[in-house]
């Protein structure tokens, strides 16, 4: 087993890196009048109360561009907007200082009892050392009724949760629809399963699966998506996909399991696939669906299934 990290880590430095021979890498929608530099120094000083303060700068770093493509998905929205699963807030304070939308936060903590909760975030604002107290909901997405009014939002964010349901995102997307105005948008990020790292460690008999979480099965990732499948899923619970894009977000250690200048002919069709994560922007319309997809569910009743 050392042996093989110690040649993986020898191929990875000698490789030729994965950007430059696929388009993993879009550039950064920056907000004018702010520098990436500006922007990683912001995300990576926000802090909160009850976290570890290097697991928090650490995640702001290693996720720092995921945040940015998801702010460039929200720029020029206005009106009222949910964020789900706000923690550990790094978007929702991209979203405060950056777009003109009406937050409302929600989150899922376990035995936490629903209802109402506050959380205090410190972030550097010019050198100043702040504290900004948030309001948010709990509740799980998956069991309970989202506690909010039907068409009460201009804007959803769904990032980084869909791939931790373990039961039914449909229904979960049916209470987004429920309590998104018609018209009103659904931004959707989630890490793509056909990411360029997965096919080379398929190919070298490497497993992609993740590992069971000490947090409970709400920590592991239990369902994965590529393009085709997020976007036809949100196609079917009555949305039109109005932009999406796969992105690199950290970085892509692929070249240590398989030869890349080998593949790059070989997955030319789908070079637009290969990032680590998906993107998507879309429209809520009066579109409805009543049953589930068939390529989604299995053990359902035929008549349960479309």
């Amino acid at each position: 087993m050392l042996i093989k990290r110690i040649m993986r880590r020898i191929r990875r430095e000698l490789a030729v890196a994965p950007e430059k021979i696929f388009p993993l890498r879009p550039a950064l929608p920056v907000p004018p009048g702010v520098s990436e530099e500006e922007l990683f120094d912001f995300v990576t000083s926000v802090r909160v109360a009850d976290a570890p303060e290097q697991e928090m700068r650490a995640y702001g770093s290693h996720d720092f561009r995921r945040f940015i493509y998801t702010l460039g998905l929200v720029n020029g929205l206005e009106g009222k907007c949910l964020e789900l699963g706000a923690n550990p807030y790094f978007t929702t304070m991209l979203l405060e200082r950056f777009t003109k939308l009406d937050l409302s936060l929600a989150n899922y903590f376990g035995p936490l009892p629903a209802g109402l909760h506050t959380q205090e975030v410190a972030f550097d604002d010019s050198g100043v050392r702040k504290i900004r107290s948030f309001s948010y909901q709990h509740f799980n997405v998956e069991n309970d009724l989202f506690p909010y009014a039907e068409g009460e939002f201009d804007v959803v964010i769904f990032a980084e949760i869909i791939e931790h349901l373990l039961n039914d995102p449909c229904k979960v997307l049916r209470e987004i629809k429920r309590v998104l105005k018609p018209g009103g948008t659904l931004i959707v990020t989630t890490p793509n399963v056909a990411r360029l790292e997965n096919v080379t460690r398929l190919i070298a008999g490497e497993n992609i699966y993740d590992p069971y979480s000490g947090y409970g099965p709400y920590g592991r990732h239990n369902r994965e998506y590529n393009r085709h499948e997020l976007v036809t899923l949100l196609q079917f619970e009555g949305f039109d996909v109005t932009n999406h894009f796969t992105a690199d977000v950290h970085e892509n250690r692929a070249a240590a399991y398989a030869d890349l200048d080998y593949l790059k002919e070989k997955l030319e069709f789908r070079k637009n696939d290969l990032g680590q994560y998906l993107f998507l922007k879309a429209i809520n319309t009066p579109r409805a669906a009543e049953k589930l997809p068939s390529w989604l569910y299995r053990s359902l009743s035929p008549e349960k299934l479309a």
